[in-house]
């Protein structure tokens, strides 16, 4: 019997009472994992218990793969092993390829991205194996792919060829130079590196919540991915980083903050990158991803926007008291690396594609079917009209 059809104690017909309702969940805790937390004392994001700004500041984006995927931060024997398999996995699958490139420019990259997510899948030739060994290898395949996706997605909207992987270059380096097709400085690579840690995991975020709703169903990771990117693409979660860059070109300059923010205000808007349901006190990620922004800053700032940073993150705190989350800073950087702001959020998909898929491998070791119930409040039962039909039956051709 299926899952609609099995009575159970507890069902909605059972209920003596209305229940209480926790729209979005709210406050409800659905399961237990180990694989990220907020600490409520410093109120400090941990991945598997390292505070996640520790790990911004020491470690690769392959490090914190491998933890978030085993549990514990790799040896050097098994960093090595890491960094050769990512590196021998960049190369994009000829199907992958064609399909981006067959999309409509008009097509937003978050769409590419799905699709191409969708197409590895079509194509994966252990499809029928559903053993952990072989959802960790289907995992670490999309954490090689996906920079080459994002990357082919903004060459070609600029009319430019794609560019190969270099398999001499770390995770992040290479990530940019399959962008704008020459390694970048320093600074920037570190900037970028630092993002991509920070971005990585959430606990159960509304994608990560998606992505194990799926994977609870036992359906295969890279349908969990694939309605994973399709949560991340909403504005309320993961395109708050575009909104940023769209409050400032709306701004303009930092004289003019003070005056686009009280009409925002005044009119019961959101500003984008600001506030969080997790952090009270300010998100932990913020000041790392900060000294990354301010770093690129110092190499150039043509447009004002560390003015424009700055007024606006005090207006808000005056006004409202309300803090800035990691898009706000994050926003920024992305758009001084170079990237199109459609861009962002794709960015933000090959990071947190290790956490997605960490959480997938958790939710089958120990599944249980997410199936929450709900509160109906349409009609009470009643009877369809009679003498009322669908019409006269068409006549049959002869």
């Amino acid at each position: 019997m299926t899952d609609e059809s099995t009575p159970t104690a507890g069902t909605a017909a059972a209920l003596p009472d209305r229940p209480e309702i926790h729209r979005g969940l709210a406050g409800v805790v659905v399961d237990a994992t180990e694989i990220s937390s907020v600490d409520p004392a410093s109120s400090s994001l941990l991945y598997r218990g390292y505070p996640v700004q520790e790990l911004a500041g020491t470690r690769s984006f392959e490090e914190v793969a491998y933890l978030l995927w085993h549990g514990e931060l790799p040896d050097d024997a098994e960093l090595e092993q890491m960094r050769a398999q990512e590196r021998a996995r960049r190369e994009l699958p000829d199907a992958v390829m064609e399909t981006v490139l067959a999309l409509p420019l008009t097509t937003h990259p978050m769409d590419v991205v799905r699709t191409a997510v969708s197409v590895i899948g079509a194509h994966d030739p252990t499809a029928e194996d559903r053993s952990p060994e072989a959802d960790l290898s289907r995992a670490q395949d999309l954490m090689a792919q996906l920079p080459g996706i994002v990357a082919l997605d903004q060459r070609r909207r600029h009319g430019l060829e794609a560019v190969d992987p270099r398999p001499d270059l770390g995770y992040a380096e290479n990530f940019l130079h399959m962008v704008f097709g020459q390694a970048p400085p320093e600074p920037v690579v570190q900037a970028f590196e630092v993002s991509m840690v920070l971005y990585a995991e959430h606990s159960f975020n509304a994608s990560t919540f998606t992505a194990r709703v799926v994977a609870s169903t036992l359906s295969d990771l890279h349908s969990a991915v694939t309605a994973a990117v399709g949560a991340l693409k909403g504005p309320l979660h993961g395109g708050a980083n575009e909104a940023v860059m769209a409050a400032f070109g709306e701004i303009g300059t930092a004289d003019r903050v003070d005056a686009w923010l009280d009409d925002v205000l005044a009119r019961k808007q959101k500003v984008m990158g600001f506030g969080h349901r997790v952090y009270r006190t300010g998100d932990s990620r913020v000041p790392a991803m900060k000294a990354a922004l301010d770093g690129l800053l110092a190499i150039d700032d043509p447009e004002g926007l560390g003015a424009m940073y700055a007024a606006l993150e005090r207006g808000m705190a005056e006004r409202t008291g309300i803090l800035p989350n990691l898009d706000y800073p994050t926003g920024p950087a992305y758009h001084l690396m170079g990237f199109d702001t459609p861009t962002f959020t794709p960015l933000f998909a090959a990071s947190r594609v290790v956490g997605w898929t960490a959480h997938v491998r958790e939710q089958l070791a120990h599944n249980a079917l997410i199936r929450p119930l709900s509160e109906y409040t349409g009609p009470e039962r009643r009877h369809v009209p009679q003498g009322a039909g669908r019409g006269p039956e068409p006549a049959r051709p002869r």
